[in-house]
């Protein structure tokens, strides 16, 4: 408690900039909600096709206001935030295309999807005969490398795809809204007809703005991360340019049927209640983000970002020692959880990861990531990676249990 009393101390200033971050987007939200006059009539579950289904309708055109895009599709027949941007990516692309990352090879489970990585795997956009290539972000920066870069990025190049956090790659940072602008910016200069689509996952709230308002045509997300606000069960949601939507919900479920089917079994309320509870959320995670990052540093470990550095996203990593370290780290999580206390988590192999991965996350929505969890794969270097917390006070206890075991 001495190490966080003085994290604490060091990190005031910061956690003031976050509750005024936090009370803007939530302005947003709200603004959003009154003006799409939403009422609890709205919350009732579908049956069957979901033919004229106004809640269905009504949250996609709130998501569409809060993210200022033109169109939305927001569903819970998405099973995680992979199914969502892959499902993007179909709709995007045709036989011929070419898709290019420009934030590097992109986390585990969508490298999968798009390259393939057993012959029994099918449904990969490799067997589509869309070719997909990767540049480094940092490439950007460097003039030699800018007519290399051009070339890559003109026909067959039809989707540009960047993802804003690190995901499992400890050297990449996660991309702030300047990050974004500048990035932007530049592929417009090289190429203003690809379409340029954002993995928004656990960025969502981190700022004040979104990817869409500084030049992205797509984003797309989960929503047992960010926007679900700890309280929608399931889903993702993508946003973004109305012909493009209507191009992917076709891909979402068939052509000529679009956005029109689709049931939701689900009450509604937790969907509408989570993306009202979401900018609080991830003030919270934040705070306990930055309080990690500063106790952790004191207590000699190497942490990114740093606590005093701007945040792309909710996600914070720590570089341990071993793998020893790593599973205690992640046995304090889970032994501090308010579901599932009593179990001790092991590495194991989980669908679509190419190394075992050691998961803590005692959560109320399960693998929801906008809980306080944490995660890592078992590979050098031994990182972990920390996100979310539905309250600030259950982060700092958490952080506590952490200290003390591996102090």
């Amino acid at each position: 408690m001495k190490i966080i009393s003085e994290a604490e101390k060091n990190t005031a200033g910061i956690q003031q900039l976050i509750n005024e971050n936090s009370l803007f987007n939530q302005a947003k939200v709200l603004k959003a909600f009154r003006e799409e006059k939403i009422s609890d009539d709205y919350f009732h579950s579908t049956e069957g096709y979901g033919y004229g289904d106004e809640g269905r309708e009504k949250l996609e055109t709130l998501f569409a206001r809060v993210f200022r895009g033109e169109k939305a599709l927001v569903r819970p027949h998405f099973v995680s935030g992979t199914h969502t941007l892959y499902t993007s990516l179909r709709g995007l692309l045709r036989p011929g295309d070419r898709l290019v990352s420009v934030t590097g090879e992109p986390y585990d489970t969508l490298s999968r999807a798009l390259r393939g990585s057993k012959k029994e795997e099918g449904g990969t956009l490799a067997e589509w005969n869309i070719s997909f290539q990767c540049i480094e972000e940092n490439d950007f920066k460097q003039p030699d490398k800018e007519s290399k870069i051009k070339a890559i990025l003109q026909e067959p190049t039809r989707v540009i795809y960047i993802q804003r956090s690190r995901g499992y790659t400890y050297f990449r940072k996660s991309l702030t809204i300047e990050d974004l602008d500048e990035l932007i910016k530049k592929i417009r200069s090289m190429n203003s007809q690809a379409v340029i689509m954002v993995d928004n996952c656990y960025g969502e709230f981190v700022q004040k703005k979104e990817p869409l308002e500084v030049g992205a045509d797509i984003i797309a997300g989960s929503l047992i991360k960010n926007p679900g606000g700890g309280i929608t069960p399931t889903g993702g949601y993508i946003v973004g340019n109305a012909r493009l939507i209507s191009s992917i919900s076709c891909a979402a479920s068939a052509p000529g049927l679009g956005k029109d089917l689709g049931a939701f079994v689900h009450n509604k309320r937790p969907y509408f209640q989570g993306l009202f509870h979401a900018p609080h959320l991830v003030g919270e995670a934040l705070k306990g983000a930055v309080l990690i990052a500063d106790s952790l540093e004191m207590a000699g470990y190497e942490v990114d970002p740093p606590a005093n550095k701007n945040r792309g996203d909710i996600v914070q990593a720590v570089r341990l020692k071993n793998r020893e370290e790593l599973e205690a780290f992640c046995q304090a999580v889970q032994s501090c959880s308010p579901v599932n206390s009593f179990v001790t988590p092991v590495a194991g192999v989980t669908a679509g990861y190419k190394d075992p991965i050691l998961m803590a996350a005692g959560t109320f929505v399960q693998g929801s990531s906008s809980e306080f969890s944490a995660d890592g794969p078992l590979r050098e270097p031994w990182v972990v990676y920390i996100q979310g917390g539905l309250s600030y006070q259950h982060v700092l206890l958490g952080l506590s249990n952490i200290l003390k075991k591996i102090l």
